[in-house]
């Protein structure tokens, strides 16, 4: 399907242009009667309930009560159908949060932010990563990174690797969250004991040596505390040296 542009007055193929660029419907067939927003609220919430697996065109226009088809007035296909919920969800992180001018603890804090919306909606980690699935929201979260960084020496492109490896590892922390009911905090104290008793036996004198220099750490941290220990040692470590 083609359509103009109205900034350029060129013509554009819809398959390559981002859902954010189209118009909200096309100028052909009947008049959508829901809206993008719309779907993104009932995809989100069926994702919330069964999983980013389960969710299909035919499920989601069930749930709307209209026909298969009639979803293409809307998206092209299942990555405009992403964009949109994730989008969605990336507007749950509260960006008023006022700066400190500390970007290492900024950071960390957004990241926090952020860990939470990854855990109220767990298929959030399924998404495909691409460092440019970015929606309006993506762009206002984008901004305040930045504008968190904004004394920070580095250049803009490095900026940018920044946030974008702290969400990466916010995903991985999200995806190994424990759920409710299925022992992993029991699993990871065991883990963390099998460790220790292990490299401490004698055949592992450098990982010894380094647990032993950890010894503060309690091996119940919570896994907020492991996270946010983390974070603001990945962030520090990315940004030190920069200011």
């Amino acid at each position: 399907m083609l359509w103009r542009n109205r900034a350029t007055g060129g013509v554009v193929d819809e398959e390559h242009v981002v859902v954010w660029e189209r118009p909200e419907r096309g100028t052909r067939g009947p008049a959508a009667v829901h809206s993008r927003t719309e779907l993104a609220a009932v995809a989100v919430t069926l994702a919330d309930r069964d999983g980013l697996a389960s969710l299909s065109t035919r499920r989601l226009a069930t749930a709307l009560g209209t026909g298969q088809a009639s979803l293409y007035r809307y998206v092209a296909g299942r990555e405009d159908l992403l964009d949109l919920m994730t989008d969605a969800v990336t507007g749950e992180i509260d960006l008023d949060a006022p700066l400190d001018g500390d970007p290492v603890a900024d950071l960390t804090a957004l990241a926090v932010r952020t860990r939470a919306v990854y855990l109220r909606h767990p298929w959030l980690s399924d998404v495909p990563p691409e460092p440019l699935r970015l929606g309006p929201r993506g762009l206002d979260y984008l901004e305040y990174a930045m504008r968190a960084m904004a004394d920070v020496r580095l250049p803009g492109r490095a900026k940018a690797e920044v946030v974008a490896l702290m969400n990466a590892l916010v995903a991985q922390f999200a995806r190994a969250e424990p759920r409710d009911g299925d022992g992993g905090d029991d699993r990871r104290a065991a883990r963390a004991g099998y460790l220790v008793r292990a490299a401490t036996a004698g055949d592992h004198p450098h990982l010894a040596a380094a647990l032993a220099e950890d010894a503060d750490v309690s091996p119940r941290e919570t896994t907020e505390e492991l996270f946010e220990r983390t974070m603001r040692r990945v962030i520090g470590g990315l940004l030190s040296g920069a200011r």
